[in-house]
């Protein structure tokens, strides 16, 4: 019988981009849990796959918490309906958190857009069009405030 393939902190750390300093974070989190032969981490296909869903929740911005806990959640039985309903609640909540960043940052940069024409209209001396870029921030600030 053949033993199970097994990883170092270094060959999972060049595998997946990242420092051993930050698996050994995940490990000091509790989100790996890797045996130790003497002092040297000994890392499964288990381990490694924990670790490659650690790294795709905080690229969609989950905390260490979330992670954690449908990582718990998973213990091993695959597409279990309650981690599934609790992973489409954490992606929602995220969703929503990305769109109103979106229309967040959309305002901004009209309003970037407007300081930028009532500044150039300033330096340009064009009295008029400084009016109108300073009236059109003011509306954009009362639209913003109400919504």
């Amino acid at each position: 019988m053949a033993s199970e393939q097994t990883y170092t902190i270094t060959e999972l750390a060049r595998e997946f981009d990242i420092t051993p300093r930050a698996i050994r974070f995940y490990e000091d989190q509790g989100l790996l849990m890797p045996a130790r032969t003497g002092r040297a981490r000994v890392y499964t296909k288990a381990d490694r796959t924990r670790l490659k869903l650690i790294l795709r929740g905080k690229r969609l911005g989950l905390s260490l918490a979330e992670i954690n806990e449908l990582l718990d959640m998973y213990g091993g039985v695959r597409n279990s309906a309650p981690q599934l309903e609790r992973f489409t609640k954490v992606l929602a909540e995220r969703r929503a958190a990305l769109e109103q960043q979106r229309i967040d940052i959309e305002a901004v940069l009209i309003e970037i857009d407007s300081l930028e024409r009532q500044c150039n209209a300033l330096l340009g001396h064009n009295p008029e069009g400084a009016a109108a870029a300073r009236a059109e921030l003011v509306k954009h600030i009362d639209s913003a405030s109400t919504a």
